[in-house]
């Protein structure tokens, strides 16, 4: 066992020398594998009575449509999972409206597009995976649906990574399609930088700041990962207040109604003999 330990420490030192970097360098990258781990952030609908700030879900489907849609697809989603959500039921009908969506076959027995319908699920930017790995060199865009729930503090790992660019460290080389991202696993990320200020422009006029996008995108992506966050609240409240006054009750019964019948006493008087 310690032999083999020792040969893989060698053979660590041998690879970090053939890059030109210190056996100490070299653990320290190895250790940034994992991904630096995100802070905390005060989310708006983190509490126990809180809920999404639905202007702000509104915000972040307008960055999803303008700027992540272009490669990152939302299939687990339906226009309609939206209404009165974002927008109002005509708003989305609009909306779908835009997109092509493909159906059929027809009576010829051909696939044809039409316009989208509430029904429809938001189609993918790409008509396959080898598609969407060839036009992002090599790299596969994953489904925002589920992203939130699919990455560890998903929330706050996603908000990290969109804000996280930034220059190398001296002495790190960065090939040509890579960028740096300390959030990301082992600090390289093919995705560049989506965010910008001034990326987009909200239709209420709210400032587009890097952050103020990302936070509105990420609160937008917590719903389409927990769209039952909010009733799921208010059931568990309306639960609460049932147990609550559930108690009161016991607890009144038993100290007026049933204490008077437990705590006394019966004696048996035999009759005297005549």
């Amino acid at each position: 066992m310690i032999t083999r330990l020792r040969k893989k420490i060698f053979t660590l030192k041998s690879i970090g020398l053939a890059f030109g970097i210190s056996g100490a360098t070299a653990g320290i990258v190895m250790a940034s594998d994992a991904g630096l781990h995100p802070p905390s952030y005060p989310w708006d609908f983190k509490g126990y009575l809180s809920t999404f700030h639905h202007a702000s879900l509104r915000r972040g489907f307008q960055v999803y449509r303008e700027v992540c849609s272009s490669c990152h697809s939302l299939q687990r989603v339906a226009f309609r999972h939206l209404v009165n959500v974002t927008h109002t039921e005509k708003e989305m009908k609009a909306i779908a409206e835009d997109y092509e969506i493909e159906d059929g076959p027809n009576d010829k027995g051909e696939m044809f597009t039409r316009p989208g319908k509430l029904t429809d699920y938001f189609p993918s930017p790409y008509p396959n995976k080898e598609a969407a790995k060839a036009a992002n060199g090599g790299a596969y865009p994953p489904d925002l649906s589920l992203m939130v729930r699919g990455r560890h503090d998903g929330e706050n790992y996603i908000f990290s990574l969109l804000t996280g660019y930034m220059d190398p460290p001296a002495g790190l080389e960065v090939r040509e399609g890579l960028h740096f991202n300390p959030y990301f696993p082992g600090g390289l990320i093919s995705m560049d930088r989506p965010l910008y200020d001034g990326a987009v422009e909200y239709d209420d006029g709210t400032p587009a700041t890097t952050s103020q996008m990302a936070k509105d995108v990420v609160s937008f992506l917590c719903f389409t990962s927990k769209p039952e966050h909010d009733e799921r609240k208010r059931m568990g409240l309306r639960a609460m207040i049932i147990l609550i006054t559930a108690f009161g009750i016991a607890f009144y019964l038993k100290q007026h109604r049933w204490a008077v019948l437990k705590t006394r006493k019966i004696f048996y008087c035999p009759p005297k003999d005549l």
